[in-house]
C-alpha cells in the first residue's frame, strides 16, 4: 500500500529514497547487512545526518568502532558529525569486575545483559528519533547461543515499539543463520553487496530484500562510495516514464544523406550504424550532433574507443568542426573510462543528460566498448532494451555505432542489436580498379519509407558526399562486387 510523505523517513541517500518512493515506514526497525567494505557505516552516518538536516534527535550506538573513527570516517565525506549522539560502549570485559565471579551465571550472559541495559537506558534518556545501532554481529558474539541471539533481537524490537523512534541494525554478512533470522524479525532489509570484478574497480549493488507494508522498487541497483556518501542508481524501468511525444524529423543538413533516411532520422527513434573500422560511423553520428548544435538542440557522445581529442581533430578535419557547439554547450563529448564504468551508472548520467539538462540526442560509441566496459554482466542486451525504451518515452533520438569484426568479405558483429534499433544503416568497404572505396544503404526504417539503393559514401577534407545509386555493381555490400557497367555513378577524387 502507498505511504504518505508524513509516515516516511527519508534516508537522506541519493537515489535510496527514489527506490523507497520516499523513505523507510516511520518508527521501524530495519537491518542494513552487507560484508566489510561495502558501506554500511557511511549509509548509517548518511541517515542520521538527513535527521539531523531535519531537526531531530539522533543517536549513534557503536560496538565495533571508535568515536574517532566515526568521526574519520565522516570527515572523509567532508562531514561533522557536531548535534549527533555518539555513543560508545566500553568493552564487555571492561564493564565485569574481578569480584564479580558468578557460579550461576555464564560470564557472556552477565556481558550480554550488562550492555543492553545501557543501550535502554541511553536510549531512554535520550529519546531519539533516529537510532543506529552499529552492530549486531558483537551481539551475536556475547549471545553465542542462536537461540538468545534471536531473543535478544526480539527484545530489542520490543523495547523500541511504541518509542516514536526509527532504527537502523548495521550487521556483517559473514553469519548466514544469523542474517536469515534477522531478516524475518525486522520490518524492511536492506542488502550491500561488493562484487569483485577481474579487472576495473568493484562493483557494488543495493537490493531492498523486504520492505513491510510499502512499495519498492525491486532487483539489483548499482551504487558507489564517493566522497559525499553512497550514492545508489535506481534499476532503469521504461514503464515509469510513459508519455506523448511527437517524433520530429531531425536532418542531417545533407540533402543525400537524409534522402537515404527517408527525410532524416526521428526523434524518439534509436539508429545503429553498424559497418567494419574506418567507414566512416563515427563521422556519420557527428554530422548529426553537428547539425542538432546549429539548431539550438544539446546532443551528447559517449566515447569508449578513441580520445575525445582525436575525436575532434577528425571531425575538424571533415570541416565539421564541432568547436563552436561545445563552447555554446550545446555538444558534449565524453570519453568514457571502461574500467570505471557500472551500468547503473552509465544509465543513470544518460538519465541526468535526458531530465536536468534536456539532451535530445544520444550518441554510444561504440557498442563494443560498452559491452567490453562491462565484460561480467549477462543481461547487456537487456539493459539497453530498457534504455533505448525509456529514450524513445523522452523523444530523444540514439545512434548506435557498432564495429563489425574484419574489413572485406564476411564480416560479423560482437552482438546483434539489429531487432532493438528503429533504423539500420550499413556501411561497406568495397574494392574497384585496385581502390577501396565505400558504400552505405539503410536496411530499415521503422517510421518512414527509405531509399533502397546502396550509394557511394566518400569523405574528405571538404565533409562527406553520398553519390548516386550503384547502379552498375553487384555485389557491393559482401566487399567483391561485381562490374556491370560504367563508373558515371562513382564520385570523383578531388582535383
Amino acid at each position: 500500500m502507498d505511504k504518505k510523505a508524513s509516515d516516511l523517513v527519508p534516508t537522506g541517500v541519493t537515489g535510496l529514497d527514489e527506490i523507497l518512493f520516499g523513505g523507510l515506514p516511520r518508527h521501524r526497525q530495519y537491518l542494513v547487512e552487507g560484508m566489510p567494505g561495502s558501506g554500511k557505516t557511511t549509509l548509517a552516518l548518511q541517515f542520521l545526518l538527513e535527521g539531523r538536516r531535519r531537526g531531530e534527535k539522533c543517536l549513534y550506538i557503536t560496538l565495533s568502532e571508535t568515536k574517532q573513527e566515526l568521526e574519520d570516517v565522516a570527515a572523509s565525506h567532508g562531514w561533522t558529525l557536531e548535534g549527533i549522539e555518539l555513543y560508545e560502549l566500553e568493552a564487555a570485559e571492561s564493564r565485569i569486575r574481578p569480584e564479580d565471579e558468578y557460579t550461576v551465571f555464564l560470564p557472556e550472559e552477565v556481558e550480554l545483559s550488562e550492555t543492553m541495559r545501557e543501550v535502554y537506558g541511553l536510549v531512554e534518556r535520550l529519546s531519539p528519533m533516529r537510532t543506529v545501532f552499529d552492530s549486531l554481529s558483537e551481539l551475536r558474539l556475547l549471545a553465542r547461543d542462536p537461540l538468545k541471539y534471536r531473543r535478544q533481537i526480539l527484545g530489542i524490537k520490543q523495547f523500541f515499539a511504541g518509542r516514536g523512534c526509527t532504527v537502523l541494525l548495521l550487521d556483517d554478512k559473514s553469519v548466514t543463520d544469523g542474517n536469515l533470522q534477522l531478516q524475518s524479525i525486522a520490518h524492511g532489509v536492506i542488502s550491500l553487496d561488493r562484487l569483485g570484478q577481474e579487472y576495473g574497480v568493484s562493483r557494488r549493488q543495493l537490493r531492498v530484500v523486504k520492505l513491510r507494508g510499502a512499495h519498492y522498487r525491486d532487483g539489483y541497483h548499482d551504487y558507489a562510495i564517493e566522497t559525499g556518501g553512497l550514492r545508489v542508481y535506481p534499476r532503469l524501468v521504461a514503464a515509469e516514464h510513459r508519455a506523448d511525444h511527437s517524433n520530429p524529423v531531425l536532418s542531417s543538413s545533407i540533402t543525400e544523406l537524409d534522402a537515404l533516411l527517408g527525410g532524416g532520422i526521428h526523434a524518439g527513434t534509436s539508429t545503429l550504424i553498424v559497418g567494419p573500422a574506418g567507414t566512416g560511423k563515427s563521422t556519420f553520428a557527428g554530422i548529426y550532433l553537428r547539425a542538432l548544435a546549429a539548431k539550438g538542440l544539446r546532443g551528447v557522445a559517449f566515447i569508449f574507443e578513441e580520445t575525445r581529442q582525436t575525436y575532434l581533430n577528425r571531425m575538424a578535419g571533415l570541416s565539421q568542426s564541432l568547436t563552436e557547439g561545445i563552447a555554446e554547450g550545446r555538444i558534449v563529448i565524453q570519453q568514457v573510462d571502461p574500467a570505471e564504468l557500472s551500468p547503473g551508472y552509465f544509465l543513470q548520467v544518460i538519465r541526468e543528460e535526458v531530465e536536468q539538462r534536456g539532451t535530445r540526442l544520444i550518441i554510444i560509441d561504440s557498442i563494443n566498448g560498452y559491452l567490453n566496459a562491462m565484460p561480467n554482466e549477462h543481461f547487456l542486451t537487456i539493459q539497453l532494451h530498457e534504455l533505448l525504451s525509456y529514450l524513445a518515452e523522452k523523444d530523444v533520438a540514439t545512434l548506435l555505432i557498432s564495429t563489425q569484426h574484419g574489413l572485406i568479405g564476411t564480416m560479423k558483429s560482437p552482438i546483434d542489436i539489429s531487432y532493438l534499433a528503429d533504423t539500420v544503416v550499413l556501411l561497406r568497404f568495397f574494392e574497384l580498379n585496385g581502390s577501396v572505396k565505400k558504400a552505405i544503404s539503410v536496411l530499415k526504417h521503422r517510421q518512414s519509407g527509405h531509399e533502397e539503393t546502396i550509394r557511394e559514401l566518400k569523405m574528405d577534407p571538404t565533409g562527406m558526399h553520398i553519390g548516386k545509386a550503384l547502379t552498375s555493381f553487384h555485389g557491393v555490400l559482401t566487399g567483391t562486387p561485381v562490374y556491370t557497367g560504367g563508373e558515371q555513378g562513382l564520385l570523383k577524387e578531388m582535383e
